[in-house]
């Protein structure tokens, strides 16, 4: 397709400032560009209704709504259907007699003994999916809600990928978003004695007798200070082996308590499995000592551990880069993760004040910053959907059907919550030199085409390793509509243009989309066309015309590299 040949604008031959490289409040326009930006990196696929809410709003009410509607959301519930809908086998039927049809099954015995062990796994089974199929529906609502960018990034940061029971899925997902804008301090305590944690990082199999140092290591280097420049042997400049040694006993005799696993999941600590000699800490901790303090030295730890100011440094570091940009330059780590790291430190590690600094600062609005990025698969897919003004009704079953659909679609892409690669999460947000190009390669890269253009205009694309016909999912007739003095061609793409992508496209691109819309015809037949479809938008050829046409064009403005970047 000929379209694939669009390059993006070269930003190198234009002459910008240089970026403001400060956490001042950003003072500066607030138009369709701002907005959006702000969405696309706070919200999964922001639709126009959003993107005009948060203009309205301006960016301080904006921002102050994205943090005031970022809480917990209601459970997932029980999706599966006790019957068959005759005629629709796309919804999955499986009777769960204890949990009725749209409600949740949060508060059921986590394991219940059946007569027959087949449909005890597919009732686990129909749970797990719906956990699955929740988080994905908290992404596609259409509110100005952090949660779920704040969620996807403590589950990319707190790894866990060994859940075995749905309540295991639920239970962390949950504590997620319980601490997700909160504490930081007690949010890494609540995950260090947390059950998947204990389970999916030996934690559970760490005793006096037999030290496991595997969560110690990930407390440190993955989860609080980070792994700085060696310094000398053992010695990480943040942490040293002897600290990783010291910690693992410190964190002895933690369990998931067994007897009443079936009816609920819950760490206990037992005394016995405890080392209870007195622990020492290297001289990045100040040579402290810890003495035997039961089920509260782990917490006693971790206060130890946040006196260290790496903490806010390496954390501040990683909200950057999930937010922002991976690229931290000498300049952007002084003047802006430094006074962000104290704002952080200051705020006693409160995760909010630090981030709604960097989300509101003269830095995040630079032109640098505005479409750095190369969307994720989820964001991908999300404003391929959402982001065209795609809703989900109030159908609990269709609504997991299409979520699930697309957390697979994700997932074939390198991105499926709940199975991280590794403990150090997707390499798209630690790994040099590629970090978010991760996302782009041969295969990947023409999956996102296929999908995303399927999706609009309806298609045959692969999913879950077989081909599927997909209908039309996207009312490009009301999205257009929406677009102002869409009856003129080249306002209609330069709307849509600035709807779908970070920086406006240029005439040529304009001229060549337009072709797509109008092969070889003046801009008045558009005009003509679009004006007595609105005059009769029942006339069920008038609205097909019209409908082909707009396909054609936001097809080819979704596969165009622009649309990859937000």
């Amino acid at each position: 397709k000929q379209y694939k040949r669009i390059s993006m604008p070269n930003k190198s031959q234009t002459a910008v400032a240089p970026p403001p490289m400060d956490l001042s409040p950003y003072q500066g326009p607030w138009t369709i560009r701002e907005a959006s930006h702000l969405l696309r990196r706070t919200t999964f696929g922001p639709t126009q209704e959003m993107i005009a809410e948060a203009i309205a709003l301006g960016k301080n009410d904006a921002i102050r709504r994205l943090f005031a509607n970022a809480v917990p959301s209601a459970p997932p519930v029980r999706y599966t259907l006790d019957e068959a809908i005759p005629g629709n086998d796309l919804f999955p039927v499986l009777r769960d007699p204890d949990v009725p049809f749209g409600e949740t099954w949060v508060n059921e015995p986590v394991i219940k003994e059946y007569n027959d062990d087949a449909f005890a796994g597919q009732i686990l089974s129909s749970r797990t999916n719906s956990v699955y199929a929740w988080n994905m529906i908290n992404m596609y609502k259409t509110e100005l809600n952090l949660m779920p960018k704040l969620w996807m990034f403590w589950h990319n940061h707190f790894v866990v990928a060994d859940f075995r029971l749905p309540h295991e899925n639920y239970q962390y997902s949950s504590l997620l978003e319980q601490h997700a804008k909160g504490n930081f301090r007690q949010f890494v305590k609540d995950v260090t004695i947390n059950v998947s944690m204990l389970r999916y990082l030996n934690g559970a199999e760490n005793s006096a007798t037999a030290p496991n140092e595997n969560y110690a290591r990930e407390l440190l280097e993955l989860f609080t200070v980070g792994r700085g420049e060696l310094a000398g042997p053992g010695d990480y400049t943040t942490f040293t082996e002897q600290d990783v040694s010291e910690i693992s006993k410190i964190l002895t005799g933690w369990r998931i308590n067994l007897l009443v696993v079936r009816e609920r999941l819950e760490s206990i600590f037992s005394a016995v499995e405890h080392d209870r000699t007195t622990k020492t800490l290297s001289h990045r901790f100040g040579n402290r000592n810890i003495s035997n303090a039961g089920d509260q030295e782990y917490s006693q730890l971790i206060d130890v551990i946040f006196e260290s100011e790496a903490v806010s440094h390496f954390i501040c570091r990683k909200l950057y880069t999930y937010f922002l940009n991976y690229e931290i330059t000498p300049e952007i780590e002084a003047q802006v993760i430094a006074p962000m790291a104290q704002i952080f430190r200051d705020n006693d590690y409160e995760i909010e004040p630090a981030l709604r600094a960097l989300l509101g600062s003269n830095h995040f609005y630079s032109e640098q910053a505005i479409g750095c990025m190369i969307k994720n698969p989820l964001d991908y897919i999300i404003s391929a959907t959402k982001g065209l003004d795609f809703e989900l009704t109030d159908d609990i079953a269709s609504n997991h059907f299409f979520t699930l659909v697309y957390y697979i679609i994700a997932s074939e892409q390198g991105m499926q919550p709940y199975f991280h690669p590794d403990v150090a999460g997707w390499k798209a947000y630690y790994q040099e030199p590629l970090y978010y190009r991760h996302w782009i390669n041969s295969v990947f890269l023409p999956a996102r085409n296929s999908i995303a253009s399927a999706l609009v205009g309806g298609g045959t694309a692969v999913i879950n390793g077989s081909p599927a016909r997909i209908p039309q999912i996207i009312n490009v007739i009301d999205y257009a509509a929406q677009i102002p003095n869409a009856s003129d061609p080249n306002r209609l793409i330069f709307g849509i243009a600035d709807n779908l992508f970070t920086n406006q496209i240029t005439e040529e691109q304009k001229d060549f989309l337009k072709e797509l819309l109008l092969p070889g015809l003046p801009d008045f037949e558009w005009t003509v066309e679009y004006s007595e479809f609105l005059n009769a938008p029942n006339d069920r050829e008038k609205r097909t015309a019209i409908n082909n046409k707009l396909v054609s064009l936001i097809s080819a403005m979704v596969e165009m590299p622009e649309f990859q970047l937000m």
